[in-house]
């Protein structure tokens, strides 16, 4: 949970002072509905037991609709549903979270709120159910260990909708092709967000292990760790060293991406490299976060205050891409997964916002 304090603090950090009150009460905002929606339907959406047959939409064809106290201990997995439920809500409020960002600044409030209603019970939970939930990607043997792809990819692909259907901000991009830089209010705040994101990302992937009740989860909880930092570092290094190689300067804020780059990397398989493979598997995000901000900036004319569409997104795919370098998962099926989530979150928020 104290994830949405450090996307609450990042973004206040990035977006202009007169828009930071609007940021933070954005963030409360779509946790608390998240929380709600979650409860009222997505977790049993996206867990809906026994009763499903349908591989793809789960309330079709299903007996689905747990009551809200049906939430027991479940005593095959050794752990109880209300925990489950409570870890899981995090992580739709981590999806909603990333479009906050990227359209900051010109989203009222109303209706960011409405759609955070539509993606937090319905958008997140149906691609999540087809993963986590034993739907058709799971079928298949798309890996996703902590959500790459579920979470960020989800998140970065729906706010991509969002973006496009909502322009830039006014004088963003002159006529002429030029592009405004439209500079933060508070650099530190938004490094001291990156910083708590880190810290929360050892619960957000070590907690995906699910248990830590004996030698073997406990062992593997530990590697999660050491490898979501390793990655971590990596971004930051990876992004810090691109932009003084192309442009003469250390930029304070591609290193906070770049950080968030490498957490998300490494987040769709954290348990099965070496802490070098996730360092390396980091240090690419790192440089592919760079690129991916400065051509949607610059070159297609995409408007992200955060760059949340480049670290979720860009490098979510690359998250997935890369598991089979650690032998988790292959090329074809993790391929297969990254679009079909992409295309679901981009077509359900499009047709919702439009």
């Amino acid at each position: 949970m104290w994830m949405a304090a450090g996307f609450t603090m990042l973004e206040a950090g990035l977006v202009r002072a007169k828009n930071v009150s609007e940021i933070v009460t954005k963030n409360l905002g779509l946790y608390s509905i998240a929380c709600v929606m979650y409860l009222v339907c997505g977790f049993f959406l996206m867990y809906p037991g026994d009763s499903v047959y349908n591989a793809y939409f789960p309330m079709i064809g299903s007996t689905w609709g747990m009551s809200l106290d049906g939430l027991t201990f479940n005593t095959d997995l050794g752990y109880s549903d209300a925990a489950d439920f409570f870890f899981q809500v995090v992580f739709v409020a981590t999806a909603m979270s990333i479009i906050s960002g990227a359209v900051a600044e010109r989203m009222k409030l109303m209706p960011f709120f409405l759609f955070a209603i539509v993606l937090t019970g319905f958008i997140y939970p149906v691609q999540g159910y087809w993963k986590w939930g034993g739907g058709w990607l799971d079928a298949i043997g798309y890996t996703d260990f902590a959500g790459s792809g579920v979470v960020h990819l989800c998140g970065a692909a729906a706010a991509l909708a969002a973006v496009i259907i909502l322009g830039p901000r006014t004088g963003k991009y002159g006529s002429d092709g030029s592009v405004k830089v439209m500079r933060g209010s508070n650099i530190p705040i938004a490094a001291l967000g990156a910083l708590i994101l880190w810290l929360g990302w050892f619960g957000f992937n070590g907690g995906s292990q699910l248990a830590i009740n004996d030698a073997a989860n406990a062992n593997a909880v530990a590697q999660v760790f050491l490898n979501t930092n390793a990655s971590a570092a990596g971004g930051v290094i990876g992004a810090l060293l691109i932009a003084k190689v192309l442009t003469g300067k250390a930029d304070v804020t591609m290193a906070i991406n770049g950080a968030i780059a490498g957490l998300v990397a490494i987040t769709a398989a954290p348990d099965t490299p070496s802490g070098g493979l996730a360092t390396i598997i980091g240090f690419i995000g790192g440089i592919i976060v760079y690129f991916s901000v400065v051509f949607l900036d610059t070159v297609l004319k995409i408007d992200d205050p955060v760059g949340a569409i480049s670290a979720h997104g860009t490098v979510g795919i690359w998250g997935i891409m890369a598991t089979p370098l650690s032998g988790a998962g292959a090329f074809g099926t993790q391929a297969i997964g990254a679009i079909s989530i992409f295309l679901w979150a981009f077509i359900c928020t499009a047709g919702t916002l439009l």
